[in-house]
């Protein structure tokens, strides 16, 4: 798999690229990986509901193929984009989110952060009390209470075309937090949303964007 680091782009264009290279890849097109992090721009998935995005006022808004809602892209989060040809590879669809969360896990355990999937919610969610916890996540007491104690510090959503990926994982490192108040985080009104660096992770976007690249090339290999 073929790693580029295009770095700080704008979404538009990137999001044109994706579909152009994967309309153009043929059986033998090598996958790639990009990594990038994008200005400030709101994204709607297939799915999504305008009811959704509160306040957009100086961000734009950009309707998406992806699923899922709607999510927030800012400087200071690493966008990985895996370019994969499942039928290649060998594994369908839920194996692959199942991988790409996986990553994002293992990048976490790589700063001693233990990362959680919730049921039904794609993404990551860490322990807002303790994000160094190793404790196993438990179902809530009560119906609708899934995030309760919860933030989500990297969101999910893909789209596959004959086989083959693009859009993909968006990983919170070091940013401002406050535009995601403008929207229901990928639908859900009120849930918290966090970086490593307000759980007490300090890293640069490059080291972090070569993590998580490391992980997702081996786990998507």
């Amino acid at each position: 798999m073929l790693t580029r680091v295009p770095g700080r782009v704008d979404y538009e264009p990137t999001y044109r690229a994706m579909q152009d290279f994967t309309a153009a890849r043929g059986k033998d097109t090598p996958d790639e990986l990009w990594l990038c992090e994008h200005p400030p721009v709101f994204t709607q998935g297939l799915a999504g509901k305008a009811e959704h995005v509160l306040a957009a006022r100086d961000i734009p808004v950009v309707q998406t193929n992806r699923g899922g809602q709607v999510t927030y892209h800012g400087p200071g989060q690493v966008v990985a984009y895996p370019l994969v040809d499942l039928r290649r590879r060998g594994y369908f669809v839920k194996e692959y989110v199942y991988r790409l969360e996986e990553a994002v896990l293992r990048t976490l355990s790589h700063y001693g952060v233990t990362g959680h999937r919730v049921a039904g919610a794609p993404g990551i969610y860490v322990r807002l009390a303790d994000p160094f916890s190793h404790e196993a996540l438990r179902g809530p007491a009560v119906p609708g209470h899934e995030f309760d104690g919860l933030g989500k510090i990297a969101a999910l959503g893909v789209k596959v075309s004959r086989h083959c990926t693009y859009h993909g994982v968006a990983l919170n490192v070091g940013m401002d937090l406050e535009p995601f108040s403008r929207i229901h985080p990928c639908g859900y009104a009120g849930l918290a949303t966090v970086d490593l660096s307000t759980i007490g992770v300090s890293t640069p976007w490059n080291e972090a964007a070569q993590v998580l690249g490391q992980k997702l090339a081996a786990l998507l290999a």
